[in-house]
């Protein structure tokens, strides 16, 4: 399976405090799978990890969201972790770069807090999901229908709730990127950032 995302161009979409787990060992599972792997983020330069509360390692900025285009990759990795995500849809770049792989029906994996990004961006309304516990209500309150699993795939929209869930997070992750575009994927409704 080392060849399974070859010639495949993934971003992973992080800021400041992405749970380090939920950014490393994906980004490794699809290097493994021979994808191309971009760290995009709303500023240049670094960005910090976290273990849980504590501080981590940092991670290297390949471009700000503003340099990039979803044109340009062919799937969408969100790690969580509670400030990610929450800086994240506080961006409007970044939840319009969300919104245009939904609407280009490109598979996105999204793990922990990540879905509070797919509510802003307009994509959380009718899909099945699952988060971090806490995030449920938020998910519900957005039209998802939220359930309490291990890892779950709808249309090419892969979601976790937790590190623990990451080896099977990233099978389904590397099986839906490996498929491209999933046409029966809904329409994502109009970004909500300001």
């Amino acid at each position: 399976m080392a060849d399974e995302l070859k010639g495949k161009k993934v971003a992973i979409l992080a800021a400041d405090m992405f749970e380090r787990v939920e950014l490393e060992q994906p980004r490794k599972a699809l290097e493994d799978a021979g994808a191309t792997v971009e760290i995009i983020s709303i500023h240049d330069g670094e960005i910090r990890g976290f273990d849980h509360f504590d501080p981590a390692n940092t991670v290297k900025v390949d471009k700000t969201v503003e340099e990039a285009s979803a044109d340009d990759y062919d799937a969408l990795m969100i790690p969580g972790g509670v400030g990610n995500p929450d800086q994240l849809r506080g961006d409007e770049n970044a939840i319009n770069f969300v919104h245009d792989f939904a609407e280009a029906k490109k598979p996105m994996a999204v793990i922990c807090h990540g879905p509070w990004v797919l509510i802003d961006a307009g994509i959380a309304r009718g899909r099945r999901m699952t988060s971090w516990p806490t995030v449920g209500t938020d998910l519900r309150n957005a039209g998802a229908e939220w359930t309490d699993a291990e890892v779950v795939v709808d249309d090419g929209l892969v979601t976790s709730r937790k590190p623990d869930d990451i080896p099977a997070f990233n099978k389904k992750m590397l099986e839906e990127f490996a498929e491209g575009r999933h046409e029966g994927a809904p329409a994502p409704k109009q970004a909500t950032a300001s």
